[in-house]
């Protein structure tokens, strides 16, 4: 018995089996075709967290359909059947390494910075965005201010991350789906009292500004039956507001998470830039905390800062199931096998993000541990 063989321990994600409880956070990479397909590169890159011992693997956001739905040149897309069988040969080298891996299905929304399919962009109310596009994702100024989408146009949406998921699993051999219901993408955008100002069914309280993420979520579960994982992301701060807190603080939190109760998932991912601190400051509980509060039977992975072991079993602790690791995985992609074996952890190097965030040489070149 080691200090940390809790993040090694078995579990199970709906009815898919996990070695372990370390998870690889998403990560938009831009690193795709100009048509949206998965790249040589990005097969080299998933490949190596699955061999460096990640249990389950979340793919960066993927766009659901060709109107408005994606956000960034480079960006992945689930939209056809031709996007979806160029991450057959990602999805089967995972599984050969022992891995599993779960698509993240992505709507840009309000804030998308390229899109070959519209020139125009949609949001739940006609309302600029904060802000301004990221860099690092070929971006630059403030955002187009959207269209507040008709209801015809909410429909669209909820179909095509459904028909997004059901490729996911039967063409492209995904073991489940994660919806990308944060970080200020067009879920989050609904969710959000300032970015929803809308007076019908899909906006007013938290709960009525949840809706949108509960359809989603109970398409896609129809989309994909009961075999599949599903989960939803969900975060208070934003790549374009990074301080957001929810109003009502750690009550609204208690209400939303009440509320996807009836969404039929099978997890919930909750991501902060540091998961272990007080949700709402003070000396609070956490998000995590909070969730498990309310949602005692779901699975939940937390995100944020957990690169410290001991920080990846306070979290454990705190209520979180898994652990997903993103800079410290962009670090150390055999992060599980480094812990295991007593290895030193890289530390962090922003270049890997910059200028742009494409995937780098470096982190196609063989593993030292696997070695």
């Amino acid at each position: 018995m080691t200090a940390h063989d809790a993040l090694f321990q078995s579990w199970r994600l709906g009815k898919l089996g996990l070695p372990n409880r370390l998870a690889l956070a998403p990560m938009t990479r831009v690193s795709a075709t100009q048509d949206g397909l998965a790249s040589a590169a990005m097969q080299r890159y998933y490949l190596r967290f699955a061999q460096g011992g990640f249990g389950l693997l979340i793919t960066e956001g993927l766009y659901t359909d060709q109107a408005f739905s994606q956000g960034y040149a480079g960006q992945p897309g689930l939209s056809d059947a031709c996007q979806a069988k160029a991450w057959r040969p990602i999805v089967d080298a995972v599984h050969e390494a022992g891995g599993a891996i779960v698509a993240q299905l992505m709507h840009a929304g309000a804030l998308s910075q390229a899109n070959r399919f519209r020139d125009t962009s949609v949001g739940p109310s006609a309302i600029q965005p904060k802000g301004e596009q990221m860099a690092f994702y070929h971006g630059s100024g403030p955002y187009r201010l959207p269209q507040s989408m008709s209801e015809a146009e909410i429909a669209e949406v909820v179909d095509g991350f459904a028909q997004a998921a059901r490729l996911a699993i039967e063409v492209a051999g995904f073991d489940g789906v994660e919806i990308h219901g944060a970080n200020g993408y067009l879920l989050d955008q609904f969710l959000t009292d300032y970015s929803n100002q809308r007076e019908d069914g899909w906006g007013g309280d938290i709960v009525g500004r949840a809706r949108l993420s509960i359809e989603v979520s109970r398409a896609v579960r129809q989309a994909v039956g009961s075999e599949a994982p599903v989960g939803l992301r969900l975060s208070q701060s934003k790549v374009n507001d990074f301080e957001h807190r929810w109003a009502g603080a750690e009550a609204d939190a208690l209400r939303l998470f009440g509320t996807l109760a009836q969404a039929d998932l099978d997890y919930l991912h909750l991501t902060a830039y540091e998961a272990w601190r007080p949700a709402f400051g003070g000396e609070g509980p956490s998000l995590t905390s909070l969730a498990r509060r309310s949602l005692p039977t779901l699975s939940l992975i937390a995100n944020g800062g957990l690169h410290e072991p001991e920080r990846a079993l306070q979290s454990l602790s705190d209520g979180a199931d898994l652990v997903a690791l993103a800079r410290g995985a962009l670090a150390n992609p055999d992060w599980p096998q480094r812990l295991r074996q007593g290895l030193a952890f890289k530390t962090f190097d922003p270049a890997l993000l910059s200028p742009q965030a494409g995937i780098k040489a470096s982190e196609l070149e063989p593993l030292e541990a696997a070695a």
